[in-house]
C-alpha cells in the first residue's frame, strides 16, 4: 500500500506539486498522466526516493519516507524516462554491479539476472550495452530495475521511443509483473496503454490533482457511451438523418438505445442494412482534452 497525503514540491517559488494526496493498492497499476509541466517526473521522483517532498508525507508499506528513505529506496525499482546505462559494460556485469550496490549475494544475483534475461527476452550475444539497439537497451534498464526483486516499481514512460512490438512485449511484461504480485505506478504519453493496463488513473494538471478514478469512473464522470452505426444505404440518395459517409458505408451516432431504436428503423424502413453496431465509451485522450480545456 502506498498512501500520499498533501503532497507538495517548491522550486524556489515555483510549486511543481500542490496538495497531491492517493492510495495505490498492492499489487496494481497505478497511471499518473497529465500535459506537459503537469508534475508527473516530479511525483514520480519523489515516489522512488530521488528527491525529497517540501512538505506532506508519503508512506510505503509501512515506512515513512521522509524518516526513512533508504529503507524504502530498497524496495522500489524505478526506470526513468531516459535509459541512461554504463554502456561500455557488458550486460551480465551491468546487472552482477546493481545486484552488488543492493547486496544481493553471487549466486542470488546470477539467478535473478537469468530469470530476468528469460523474461525479457534479451539476448545481449556478449555485446557491450552501447552496441544495443534502442529496444534492447530498454530492457536491461528494466531489468536493472528489478535485479533486486523489489516490490514496488516506479516506471516513467517505459516504451518512450520504442517500435510498436517492443512497446508491446513491454506493457505485456507489466501485466505479467502485475500477476506476480508487483505495484507499478507509472506515466506514459500513450494513452491507449494507460487505459488498457492501469487499475486506476490520476491526473494532474499545473501541479494538481483533478481526477482520480477507474477507467469506468472517469467515463461516467466526463461522458456517457455512444453508439456507431455502420449501414448501407440505397445509392443515388441521402439517409434523412444525421450521417458521415466512409466508402459505400454511412456512419450515424446515437447516445441512448431509445435513439439508436430510432435510427436502426428509419434505416430499414427506407431500405438500408445495418453492417454493424459500435459501441464507444470516451477515451482517456478525450478526457483529457475536455480537462485541459
Amino acid at each position: 500500500m502506498i498512501e500520499a497525503s498533501s503532497l507538495t514540491k517548491m522550486y524556489g517559488d515555483v510549486t511543481a506539486l500542490s496538495d497531491v494526496s492517493f492510495t495505490c493498492r498492492e499489487g496494481e497499476i497505478f497511471g499518473i498522466i497529465g500535459h506537459n509541466g503537469a508534475g508527473k517526473t516530479t511525483l514520480l521522483k519523489i515516489l522512488s526516493g530521488l528527491i525529497l517532498p517540501t512538505s506532506g508525507s508519503l508512506v510505503i508499506g509501512n515506512l515513512d519516507l521522509v524518516s526513512d528513505p533508504m529503507q524504502v529506496r530498497s524496495q522500489i525499482g524505478y526506470l526513468p524516462e531516459e535509459s541512461r546505462l554504463y554502456e561500455t559494460m557488458l550486460v551480465p556485469d551491468y546487472l552482477r554491479f546493481f545486484g552488488e550496490i543492493y547486496g544481493l549475494d553471487r549466486l542470488t544475483i546470477q539467478a535473478r539476472a537469468d530469470l530476468l534475461l528469460a523474461q525479457l527476452s534479451l539476448q545481449p550475444d556478449g555485446k557491450q550495452i552501447g552496441n544495443l539497439s534502442k529496444g534492447m537497451k530498454r530492457k536491461v534498464a528494466i531489468a536493472r530495475s528489478l535485479i533486486h526483486d523489489p516490490s514496488i516499481l516506479i516506471y516513467d514512460e517505459p516504451g518512450s521511443g520504442l517500435d510498436p512490438m517492443t512497446t508491446r512485449f513491454i506493457i505485456e511484461y507489466l501485466k505479467q509483473l502485475r500477476t506476480e504480485g508487483k505495484t507499478i505506478i507509472l506515466s506514459a504519453h500513450n494513452l491507449a496503454q494507460v487505459e488498457e493496463i492501469c487499475d486506476h488513473v490520476m491526473i494532474l494538471k499545473r501541479g494538481k490533482v483533478v481526477v482520480f478514478g477507474t477507467m469506468p469512473e472517469l467515463r461516467e464522470q466526463f461522458g456517457s457511451i455512444r453508439y456507431e452505426i455502420w449501414y448501407i444505404w440505397p445509392e443515388d440518395s441521402k439517409p434523412p438523418i444525421q450521417a458521415d459517409q466512409s466508402g459505400n458505408l454511412w456512419m450515424s451516432v446515437a447516445h441512448s438505445i431509445e435513439a439508436l431504436n430510432e435510427i436502426t428503423s428509419t434505416i430499414s424502413s427506407g431500405g438500408g442494412t445495418v453492417e454493424r453496431i459500435e459501441s464507444r465509451y470516451p477515451s482517456l485522450e478525450e478526457i483529457l482534452v475536455k480537462i485541459g480545456k
